[in-house]
């Protein structure tokens, strides 16, 4: 980690609002410095997000500033396969960065996408 302070929280940003517990989420695994939750417009059977506490736009500025938490986020999304019982079977972890990516909320976030085939090229 660095000698900076992690960013504020956005007052508007709608992950800022699930960790600070101000909107409600399910919920499936906390750390320090993640929260992983279901996505609550699942494309799979599975389909859990995995967010830094810290507010960073997307995940080139997450892991530019903070190559540490980057790697909590890629190991939650590894823990989150194992409890959801996807591991085994495979899955796919999604970092869409910029709205020409599919990226809707600017706040880094990991996708966990498991329980059925995933077909590659994925869009």
């Amino acid at each position: 980690m660095t000698d900076q302070p992690s960013p504020p929280h956005q007052p508007d940003c709608l992950f800022c609002k699930i960790v600070s517990g101000d909107v409600p989420a399910t919920i499936v695994r906390e750390t320090d410095t993640t929260v992983a939750f279901r996505d609550i417009n699942p494309h799979a059977p599975t389909h859990v997000l995995v967010i830094p506490r810290a507010h960073y736009p997307d995940a080139a500025a997450l892991s530019a500033a903070e190559p540490a938490i980057a790697a909590d986020v890629l190991r939650e999304a590894g823990e989150v396969a194992a409890e959801e019982g996807i591991a085994e079977t495979g899955y796919r972890i999604v970092f869409n960065t910029g709205s020409g990516a599919g990226q809707t909320v600017f706040h880094a976030h990991a996708h966990v996408l498991g329980g059925r085939g995933l077909q590659w090229p994925p869009g």
